[in-house]
């Protein structure tokens, strides 16, 4: 019972600032062009200060951990190719192909797992999440435009994918905040709690923006990709992850970074990427909005088992 209680209390406050965000929006306090603008606030803003102030604060010593990040690339680097071969062999739509393969690798890590971990673990588990994040953002933006141009039938250009690394707000707000850290630069109080007041604003705007912008059309035209979509993302890819890294002994919060990066639903940003790549958009869009629902008691179950087997 204490293991259930524990899962709820991780999982149900988020699944509150979701309702608030659908109910705002419902009510029309929010509009469409608010919630853009809020939704552009918080992933160039609020969620890269969050990044950058949780690796500045990092006790360095014992959250950098390369056998972890290791496993988590490789991992992706593998649910990339399974689900890529399974795609390839049951869609016949290229536009929904790289749509699908992303959808299922690409984890709104930043946005979902990293609550979940401070959550079970504290403030000291953050960074080595904010790390692990540091290095998994970059990678997934690669094989998420790799996939996605395959799929589109263009040629990949290397420059694009490394100018869309290099400008991207989470890489550099992880570079920065890691260069400040190894440096032993000291940011001044009163800026250091500017910084800190602000990244608490990160975690409820962001789920409160990503409830306004839940909608249920579309769903009947793809409900085959969707349940493939949910049961690869929300079942499969983190089944696999755990399972292979109990076996090789991650336990705590290792194991709690990689539960969040497995099991959490499918990123936001895979959509607006779908739309400048030419993929089905529209297929994109509901894949995180359903993997986001459902994730919700996925993720409570996972906590739960993995309590229940003493290895969280």
């Amino acid at each position: 019972m204490q293991n259930l209680i524990l899962s709820f209390n991780v999982v149900g406050p988020l699944f509150l600032l979701l309702c608030v965000g659908f109910l705002l929006k419902r009510c029309h306090m929010m509009s469409d062009s608010t919630e853009k603008q809020l939704n552009n606030i918080v992933f160039r803003c609020f969620l890269p200060l969050l990044l950058f102030y949780n690796v500045y604060t990092t006790d360095l010593s014992s959250s950098f951990q390369p056998r972890l990040i290791l496993f988590a690339l490789l991992c992706m680097l593998g649910a990339c190719l399974l689900f890529g071969l399974f795609v390839v062999c049951t869609e016949k739509e290229n536009r929904r192909r790289g749509v699908m393969i992303q959808a299922m690798f690409r984890s709104n890590f930043v946005l979902f797992g990293l609550p979940v971990t401070i959550a079970l673990f504290g403030d000291e588990a953050a960074g080595v999440a904010s790390i692990v994040i540091g290095f998994v953002v970059p990678f997934i933006n690669i094989l998420s435009v790799i996939v996605l141009e395959i799929f589109r039938g263009g040629k990949i250009r290397m420059r694009r994918i490394i100018r869309g690394i290099l400008t991207n707000p989470l890489v550099l707000a992880s570079a920065a905040g890691a260069i400040l850290l190894i440096c032993g630069i000291k940011l001044p109080y009163v800026v250091d709690k500017a910084v800190s007041d602000l990244t608490k604003v990160a975690t409820p705007l962001a789920f409160v923006v990503l409830g306004a912008s839940f909608h249920f059309s579309d769903t009947k035209k793809y409900w085959r990709q969707l349940l493939t979509g949910m049961a690869g993302k929300l079942l499969i890819y983190p089944a696999l992850v755990l399972t292979i890294a109990i076996l090789l002994g991650f336990r705590d919060e290792q194991l709690a970074v990689l539960l969040s990066m497995s099991a959490s639903p499918t990123a936001v940003s895979s959509y607006t990427m779908a739309q400048q790549m030419e993929g089905d958009d529209v297929l994109a869009g509901q894949l995180v909005v359903y993997t986001t629902l459902f994730s919700i008691l996925t993720v409570f179950l996972w906590i739960f088992l993995l309590k229940q087997a003493a290895v969280l």
